[in-house]
């Protein structure tokens, strides 16, 4: 018999990695696997490797120091260069001795929630958000997560007391509001405005602010992206992840001027500490600002195209979709599409298009979207893949075809 913690995360895996590791089982290749499914489901960086491969060539060899136990929480030469790049970065100053360095972003989210939150505390999430949050912020904290839709960045602050007052009158402990900013999966860049009205909310109901910023070095739009980092009551968390395109590196940070909250997270880092190798090899990485800013910069340049050719494709092909100023994807609308409007229609769709046009894209649902239809679509892989694959979606849903009750696509 196991326990309820082990149960509940077992229930609740994030289809997130369900459907990425169905896709990545059997992979298109134009030649080898024509039949092969395109993921277009989770938000990998695929397009800065070859900068990566080039910089990385050049990396010493790993040294007898480097294989040997080091601090849990990350090196004070790891620490400090993450700082400068974040306080780059962010535009606010960081350091070093602020950061806590665990195996991804996901260890981080996951020490700040246990920080912060006893069992049965809730945690105000604006939706939609990151699906895999429920694992993260819930899972092993034990918290309550309580979705709260908003229909446009300025709405938020609002959207957010509400969701406060109701809670509290409800019984609920609030702990927190936790916000992706860029947004993921919508790609909105939260005005500076906005975010300050947040943090007056967030104060005047003595709440914290969990900020999970992995995407702020992903941002190619005209809007400026304004961070929380420093501000009182934020803790927020950064990861090589997604800027960097070194998921599986696992490497993920805990900013946070707390020191109580430092000191647990330093704690919970025991339980996910980065190896010592991956840790050397990524202070060297940062050892050349120049290098990373221009690597940023070119990142940007890519992401930016990338963005552009997608919706290109997705306005050709007839699909809806959000205007997006950041991240890796695309938040389309495939409601005319559904077989019955709602989220098991949803489910429907999501399944067809997986299983007859083999591509991999994510329903709204897994995102608390505000209504079945939305789909998340990223498109930070190989440019001609991507365009297979928005092209087979665009064939597939081109035909109407009749609804129950008469209605029509």
């Amino acid at each position: 018999m196991i326990s309820r913690t082990a149960a509940a995360l077992l229930a609740g895996s994030p289809a997130i990695a369900d459907a990425h590791f169905r896709a990545e089982a059997h992979p298109y290749h134009p030649e080898l696997r024509p039949d092969g499914y395109v993921n277009l489901g989770t938000a990998e960086n695929r397009l800065v490797w070859d900068l990566l491969a080039e910089r990385i060539a050049d990396r010493p060899p790993t040294t007898e120091q480097q294989t040997r136990y080091a601090p849990l929480h990350g090196t004070d030469e790891l620490r400090d260069r993450i700082a400068g790049l974040l306080t780059r970065l962010l535009g606010a100053p960081v350091k070093g001795d602020q950061l806590v360095v665990v195996s991804g972003a996901t260890s981080a989210l996951d020490a700040v929630a246990s920080s912060l939150c006893d069992p049965g505390d809730a945690i105000v999430v604006p939706a939609p958000y990151y699906g895999a949050f429920d694992t993260d912020l819930a899972g092993r904290s034990g918290a309550v997560l309580l979705p709260t839709p908003y229909a446009e960045p300025q709405a938020l602050p609002e959207a957010v007391e509400d969701a406060v007052g109701r809670a509290r009158r409800d019984g609920l402990r609030v702990r927190a509001v936790a916000l992706s900013s860029p947004c993921n999966p919508t790609g909105r860049v939260y005005p500076a405005a906005v975010l300050d009205r947040l943090l007056e909310v967030a104060a005047r109901h003595g709440v914290e602010v969990i900020a999970d910023e992995v995407y702020a070095g992903s941002v190619f739009g005209a809007e400026p992206f304004a961070s929380l980092a420093g501000r009182p009551g934020v803790h927020l968390v950064w990861g090589f992840a997604k800027d960097f395109g070194l998921p599986g590196l696992k490497a993920g940070v805990l900013h946070s001027t707390d020191p109580q909250v430092l000191a647990a997270a330093r704690a919970f880092a025991y339980f996910a500490p980065v190896a010592t190798d991956t840790q050397a090899l990524l202070a060297w990485l940062l050892g050349d600002p120049d290098w990373v800013d221009g690597f940023l910069a070119e990142h940007r340049r890519r992401l930016g195209a990338s963005y552009r050719a997608a919706a290109g494709l997705l306005d050709a092909a007839g699909i809806p979709h959000l205007p997006a100023q950041a991240g890796f994807s695309l938040w389309a609308d495939l409601a005319a599409w559904l077989p019955a409007e709602d989220f098991a229609g949803e489910r429907a769709l999501w399944q067809d298009l997986l299983d007859r046009t083999r591509v991999s894209v994510l329903p709204g649902e897994v995102f608390h979207a505000d209504r079945p239809g939305r789909f998340r679509i990223c498109h930070t892989a190989d440019p001609a893949t991507v365009r297979t694959a928005l092209t087979r979606l665009g064939a597939h849903l081109t035909t109407p075809t009749p609804r129950p009750e008469g209605r029509t696509r």
